[in-house]
């Protein structure tokens, strides 16, 4: 005699369960591709960009938070396939990998001049050009990753911006201020307010002790502004070096304050 099955109960925990494992079934289904030639014929063939991760998945810190906060969401899971085709670019430092992969991400990363992980790029799969990059994990959850991934165009502009930006990352990590400051007059060739902030805190990343040179570049920013963003450059002078608002009176000598009262009184 045949065991009988019996019919599951109907219960809204059962759909609760169900949807959760869909869920999951979702963010495993997530196609990230570790061969940049394959990706790259599949993003020609699809009309889609690259996006590359370059991550340290089994030491960084802010790299798992990537993957565990934007990466394995739904709303990454549902949105980014169909419009990037994603590649992991892994440096990991106990897993093992081939040495043709190792050999492939380490000339990844010299072409792309990759200083800090995570760091994520948006690729012109016919070019080979980067037109968006993103440095470290900046609290995203998968809808504010994906939205900002909508901010890069893939147009000269858009491409010389990546290009201007991996030029300054490359510097900085090499301590190198005054090629920092070359790299970044060359991004911002007619924004001199901008150039001399971005001046002014490379100077305190690289060099915080030496709060004078930041200033110089604080009050360079303060000379080329037109007024609009004076206080918020006065703001972030006072924020970054802790020196004294250059707008805000000194305090009055109570000592010299009651003499200049006097004399006012017997004149």
């Amino acid at each position: 005699m045949g065991m009988r099955r019996l019919p599951l109960p109907s219960s809204p925990l059962l759909a609760i369960l169900g949807a959760c494992l869909l869920a999951l079934g979702a963010y495993a289904e997530v196609p990230w591709l570790t061969n940049f030639e394959d990706a790259k014929k599949v993003a020609l063939k699809e009309g889609k960009p690259l996006l590359l991760d370059f991550t340290g998945s089994d030491w960084c810190p802010p790299c798992k938070l990537l993957h565990k906060n934007v990466f394995e969401t739904a709303d990454f899971a549902k949105e980014a396939p169909g419009k990037y085709v994603l590649v992991m670019l892994d440096f990991p430092r106990t897993k093992k990998q081939s040495p043709e992969l190792k050999a492939q991400n380490d000339a990844l990363q010299r072409k792309y001049a990759i200083t800090g992980y995570p760091t994520v790029l948006l690729v012109d799969p016919k070019s080979g050009e980067a037109y968006g990059r993103l440095v470290g994990y900046a609290n995203w959850d998968g809808r504010k990753f994906l939205d900002k991934l909508e901010t890069f165009s893939n147009t000269p502009e858009g491409k010389s911006g990546s290009t201007a930006a991996a030029k300054i990352h490359a510097a900085m990590s090499r301590n190198d201020f005054y090629g920092t400051c070359k790299a970044i007059d060359e991004a911002y060739p007619k924004d001199k307010v901008t150039a001399a902030l971005n001046k002014a805190l490379a100077s305190l990343r690289i060099e915080p002790k030496n709060k004078e040179r930041a200033l110089k570049y604080f009050d360079e920013a303060l000379a080329a502004d037109d007024g609009s963003k004076a206080q918020a450059i006065k703001s972030l002078r006072v924020q970054a070096t802790g020196a004294p608002d250059p707008a805000a009176k000194p305090e009055a000598d109570p000592k010299k304050t009651a003499e200049a009262k006097k004399l006012e009184k017997s004149a």
